[in-house]
């Protein structure tokens, strides 16, 4: 990775319509640049006083009036994007904000691509690559808790997290290099313990930091989850009393589901993607046969699998799902007699219940969630994506071989060296370093206008 672009962008004037699509009350073009207040100020005749909303008439090249509206100014560099930008607001119709961009464009800005006002505002150190992307999270976050969380991360939760990691690793990292210049000194200070410990300590802040980022991501994307088993084990019945509808049919036919039925729903504020599989069981039936083939399939990338159980008939071992994260639901309550709720001393989670009358169910959500890491309080204070969380796995990898190899060996260089490629993975989830591609990857997701 490099070091983060230059801060001198191009000295474009951009424009673009920063409200959603469609008819609305309100209605806003924002421009940013060294010339967006002297063409605001063409479009109202009016001279912009900064931060006073002013009321006036946005015109035409003939001076006509296209609409009504309030104009805001915010002068460089105390604005979002650290430059000058100026609001124009008016009516939310299309033909008149398309108007106004328009007229706009014909006086020297041009269209701003997605996502370039908030790069702008992270190439002019207005805010890191972290709250930048929180904006978007924001805006497509599905879940109140979701919307929480990106908020946090806007706020700069996440990249405080991130710094003092950091800190600590650049403090260690000071140390071991001074105690290598100086080696005439009668105490070695890299043998003493210290060092060790302090290495430690950062492995076991980074592994915090990795697993509230990984509760991040799952309640930013929502958790897949997968129901699989045996036929007639009420597979069905389960993703219908989440669902809250009648989405997959419900018979005595072995085989009845050969599809794959998805469906999203939302618990406890946390959004679930629930995937419904054929019954897993030899057949030569070759639709239910490609059935359980998919089933397969999406039991290997699911966040979590629910292992439906018919407790009349109780399975054993369950070797198709032999990696992945699962629950055991043990099902049909209401004909074994086992009693509902959380089968202590199981080898792996486990749950009892009956979807033919809510037996247990609760109970069954609270252990979905806690396994998924979203329960007990322990509900990740920011959002985070994928990119973060494969940057911190890298870190924390670097990290645990760092440890164990200065144990072993004591090497004060080598330990420097992996400190400091520690700190530059890290940079990449803030933006410290990074490249281009990366940048132009994560803003193009962005809506124009923000």
């Amino acid at each position: 990775m490099s070091q983060a672009p230059s801060k001198s962008l191009d000295v474009d004037t951009i424009v673009a319509i920063a409200t959603a699509p469609g008819r609305g009350g309100i209605g806003i073009v924002r421009l940013s640049g060294p010339k967006a207040q002297h063409i605001a100020e063409i479009i109202t005749q009016r001279t912009l006083t900064p931060r006073i909303a002013t009321l006036c008439s946005l015109r035409g090249p003939d001076g006509d009036i296209i609409d009504s509206g309030i104009v805001l100014f915010f002068p460089s560099p105390a604005s979002f994007t650290g430059e000058n930008i100026v609001e124009l607001q008016g009516h939310g119709g299309p033909i008149v904000l398309n108007s106004v961009l328009s007229r706009c464009i014909d006086l020297g800005a041009r269209q701003a691509r997605p996502g370039e006002f908030s790069e702008r505002a992270f190439l002019n150190d207005k805010l890191d690559l972290v709250q930048a992307e929180a904006i978007a999270d924001l805006i497509d976050a599905q879940t109140h808790i979701a919307a929480r969380q990106a908020q946090a991360s806007l706020q700069g939760h996440f990249s405080l997290a991130i710094s003092r990691l950091s800190n600590g690793l650049l403090e260690l990292r000071k140390y071991v290099e001074a105690a290598i210049d100086f080696p005439e000194e009668e105490i070695d200070f890299l043998a003493e313990g210290k060092v060790s410990n302090q290495l430690s300590a950062l492995c076991d802040q980074a592994q915090i930091l990795y697993k509230d980022a990984r509760r991040g991501t799952i309640i930013r994307n929502g958790a897949t989850v997968v129901i699989a088993g045996k036929p007639n084990a009420g597979k069905s019945s389960l993703i219908n009393r989440m669902a809250g509808n009648a989405i997959a049919i419900v018979t005595d036919i072995p085989g009845t589901t050969r599809d794959i039925v998805r469906e999203h729903v939302e618990i406890s504020g946390v959004a679930l993607r629930l995937t419904d599989t054929a019954g897993l069981r030899e057949t030569d039936d070759i639709i239910e046969a490609e059935g359980v083939r998919r089933a397969h399939q999406e039991i290997a990338t699911a966040d979590i699998t629910l292992h439906v159980i018919d407790d009349t008939k109780p399975e054993v071992t369950a070797p198709f799902l032999s990696s992945g994260v699962v629950i055991n639901v043990y099902n049909k309550i209401d004909l074994s007699g086992r009693t509902a709720g959380v089968v202590a001393n199981a080898s792996i989670p486990s749950v009892a219940i009956s979807t033919k009358n809510d037996a247990g169910y609760t109970a069954f959500e609270t252990l979905l969630l806690s396994t998924l890491g979203l329960t007990d309080g322990n509900e990740t204070r920011f959002s985070a994506r994928e990119r973060h969380l494969i940057a911190l796995d890298e870190a924390l990898t670097t990290l645990n071989h760092s440890l164990i190899q200065f144990e072993l060996s004591g090497a004060g260089e080598l330990l420097a060296e992996d400190l400091r490629l520690v700190n530059q993975q890290l940079g990449v989830i803030t933006g410290k370093f990074t490249n281009e591609q990366l940048l132009g990857e994560i803003f193009s997701s962005f809506c124009i206008g923000k």
